[in-house]
């Protein structure tokens, strides 16, 4: 059993997955971290004053017959900071990304003469055409 399951973890990337799973909530709570305690209070400066993420359309109020007030009301304020968060959590995991993975860069390559097909620098001849190129 404990071969089938060492099995398991090598022939359906399973391992990757789980390492996929851990690194991602880490990089989560690092960009959590970045947008809370970095980001969002130079953002607070730049919006307007008062706790705006509570701000709200009152369509109807109650009082029922205790004095306790019901309202049903819009909560846009709510609403606009949980966009502003999405919006900077995603330019961070952006700029994360972009940094760590940096593209490949291209193989060199080569035009053959005879039908123009692009093929590595090192060829001599054309895969498409079979024409020998120096």
């Amino acid at each position: 059993m404990l071969q089938e399951f060492k099995s398991f973890l090598t022939k359906s990337n399973a391992l990757a997955l789980a390492v996929g799973v851990i690194i991602g909530a880490a990089t989560g709570k690092v960009v959590s971290g970045v947008v809370d305690d970095l980001l969002m209070p130079v953002i607070g400066l730049i919006l307007p004053a008062g706790d705006w993420r509570e701000a709200k359309l009152v369509l109807r109020s109650v009082v029922d017959g205790k004095g306790k007030v019901t309202e049903s009301a819009i909560a846009y304020g709510h609403l606009l900071g949980t966009l502003v968060d999405f919006f900077f959590i995603a330019l961070v995991v952006f700029l994360i990304t972009k940094a760590l993975l940096k593209p490949a860069p291209a193989a060199p390559t080569k035009s053959c003469a005879e039908c123009l097909e692009t093929i590595p620098l090192e060829a001599r001849r054309c895969r498409a055409c079979g024409y020998p190129v120096a």
